[in-house]
């Protein structure tokens, strides 16, 4: 089968005689990709920002496609099923899943992401075969009313927006600032419509996604010394109610913890990897700020997530700028990582 592999810092290539996956465990599924996407979680071994990364795996972590084969104790899927994959790979049966805390599962997973995530690797999606795991955990139905491309999103960016404006206890009413407003910061522009919010503050330092943000009704703030002020003036020096994180950074951070409001919540979803960040612990404790981290749950999230896109009150297909065939991946990865993309999906 075709597929992408990493062979190093910006080096992916499509190999085009991978062995087409098979099942392997009892409750595996083999799914055919119909189609995938490139996350911004795929840029940090894509840079080479992780150490270790093994060449030759095959990327990707957001896919749809249709059940071909599945293992004996596989439960309500069978071939011929359009389903859309968790970016989570879960058991569904541990202790931690029975809590609904699918990313602390004991054999959690990535799907293309090596062991940086659990202590199995498993390929991804940017192929035109995939082996799922625990499927009837890991894989969701798409309904008849839905397309493949409107599905792709509840697999990862919307339930990573959605954790994020619900980890920051958005409310009706409230004034909302989203701090990084690439794909998951747009999608969390849109969870805080769909929680109520009455205005949103869309703060970034490219102007080409601060106006797909204004698109969405967002208020465009750009990213500058002066963003705190800014925003300041803008909520008659209160500060944002709620503030979601959708960047990874300290300098992102930081930024969300000056601009929340005094016992305001700043709940943040970017991949933070620093082990000393400066944390203003005067100005948090000062201002009783709550501080929470998340990681976006497909698997708990996957009804409401489904409904929002089945009811039309979110489609997160405006975020898509480039649809490219699965053999142009390589291009899509650059522009992408150039920020000439905002989202790219691929076509097996």
């Amino acid at each position: 089968m075709k597929a992408l592999q990493w062979h190093g810092p910006r080096r992916v290539t499509l190999a085009a005689d991978l062995p087409t996956p098979r099942v392997e465990s009892p409750r595996d599924a083999v799914v055919r990709v119909v189609r995938s996407a490139i996350c911004g979680t795929d840029l940090h071994p894509y840079r080479g920002e992780i150490d270790g990364f093994p060449p030759g795996t095959v990327t990707g972590h957001e896919f749809t496609g249709v059940v071909e084969e599945v293992g004996p104790e596989v439960r309500g899927l069978t071939p011929g099923d359009r389903v859309v994959a968790s970016d989570i790979i879960a058991c569904g049966h541990c202790g931690a899943c029975a809590r609904g805390w699918h990313y602390q599962c004991a054999h959690v997973g990535l799907f293309g992401y090596a062991t940086v995530v659990g202590e199995r690797a498993y390929a991804g999606g940017h192929a035109e075969y995939v082996r799922v795991p625990f499927a009837d955990t890991v894989l969701f139905p798409i309904p008849d009313d839905v397309d493949d491309e409107r599905a792709l999103f509840v697999g990862d960016v919307l339930a990573t927006g959605y954790a994020c404006a619900v980890g920051a206890e958005v409310r009706p009413g409230d004034t909302v600032a989203v701090v990084g407003c690439g794909p998951v910061g747009l999608l969390a522009v849109e969870a805080a419509w769909a929680l109520g919010a009455a205005r949103v503050l869309a703060v970034d330092p490219l102007e080409s996604r601060r106006k797909l943000a204004a698109e969405r009704g967002a208020h465009p703030v750009p990213a500058s010394p002066d963003v705190t002020a800014h925003i300041a003036e803008l909520t008659e020096g209160r500060g944002a109610d709620a503030v979601l994180e959708a960047v990874g950074t300290d300098a992102a951070l930081l930024s969300a913890l000056h601009v929340v409001r005094p016992r305001g919540a700043v709940c943040a979803v970017g991949a933070h990897a620093a082990d000393a960040m400066p944390m203003p612990t005067r100005l948090a404790f000062a201002k009783e700020i709550t501080l929470r981290f998340a990681v976006g749950d497909p698997i708990s999230d996957f009804e409401p997530l489904m409904n929002l896109v089945r009811g039309g009150r979110v489609d997160p297909t405006f975020l898509v700028s480039h649809r490219l065939p699965l053999s142009e991946a390589a291009e899509g990865f650059r522009l992408f990582d150039s920020g000439a993309a905002s989202k790219v999906v691929l076509i097996p």
